[in-house]
């Protein structure tokens, strides 16, 4: 992937890329372009002892067409026979289509799955198809029947159905929407890692056969404007050398939250980039990702 394609849409990788960028690639063969090599190896900064040892159970949550979508199950060493609150960690976007390295395997996501089972809970990871800036919708049909899956399926996977809490990084900040749109007492609490939070805000971006009624249907921005009833309580992860304009569409859901007086708790990393958790490897990476993992507790 060249670098005419970096422009300001947010991914987790800390790699901006254009809308176009994931339509123009190769769907033929399987490929991983450059930045994909770069950070998938990447875990993130923060550690605790024995979280290798979670166990790990993969499914396929969900199939397309021939395509089976991977979801990875992260649970305690040692199971108390209690039923655990799940943390769902939705990935950015846009990818190419054609990706060889599926999130699921990234270091990243594996080991945030590890933290959590360390953690006591259950870490899930999931590919969804945020495949272009207009694909939000399929990406959220995924993340809905994922929770349909966890729900259909706790006792099984361990998982208490009505804890479920998202984490969503970069580009998945709109798939938050989800959860916001109307009261779904089952998912206790939402997070914001660096995260895409209003989609109107890059409208020149994003291809002009998307409507703005669905960008603003996927904007959280948009779902506290018009909030009346209980939101779920919000953790804001901000890196304060984040790329041009990111900034200011977090600071302004911030602010919207706090002038609806929501539960919001914000971390800025002033240091941290784009990434953080895996590219700023200092004490406020690890302050903030160990003060979220208390703030999922709090509401479980």
């Amino acid at each position: 992937m060249t670098r005419k394609c970096i422009v300001l849409v947010t991914l987790l990788s800390g790699i901006f890329l254009s809308a176009r960028c994931p339509a123009q690639q190769s769907r033929q063969a399987l490929q991983d372009p450059e930045w994909v090599k770069t950070d998938a190896p990447k875990k993130i900064v923060y550690a605790v002892p024995g979280m290798e040892n979670a166990r790990i159970r993969k499914v396929a949550y969900k199939q397309v067409g021939t395509t089976a979508l991977e979801a990875v199950f992260y649970s305690p060493e040692s199971l108390s026979g209690h039923l655990l609150p799940a943390v769902i960690f939705i990935h950015g976007g846009p990818l190419p289509a054609n990706l060889l390295t599926q999130p699921t395997h990234w270091g990243q996501y594996v080991s945030y799955g590890q933290l959590a089972a360390a953690s006591g809970l259950i870490g899930v990871t999931f590919n969804h198809r945020l495949y272009g800036l207009d694909r939000f919708p399929d990406a959220e049909s995924d993340l809905a029947d994922l929770i349909h899956y966890i729900r259909q399926n706790g006792v099984a996977l361990g998982i208490d159905k009505d804890h479920i809490n998202l984490w969503a990084f970069s580009g998945g900040g709109p798939l938050l929407t989800l959860a916001m749109r109307q009261s779904s007492p089952y998912i206790r609490c939402i997070i914001s890692y660096y995260a895409l939070l209003d989609p109107p805000s890059i409208r020149k971006l994003i291809p002009a056969t998307v409507s703005d009624e669905t960008l603003q249907n996927f904007s959280p921005f948009h779902y506290l404007t018009i909030a009346k009833e209980r939101m779920p309580p919000i953790f804001v992860a901000r890196a304060g050398l984040d790329y041009p304009g990111q900034n200011d569409i977090v600071d302004r859901f911030i602010q919207q939250a706090l002038s609806k007086n929501l539960s919001i708790n914000v971390a800025n990393h002033p240091s941290g980039h784009h990434g953080f958790d895996i590219a700023d490897n200092d004490a406020r990476s690890r302050e903030i990702i160990q003060a979220t993992f208390a703030f999922i507790h709090a509401q479980n």
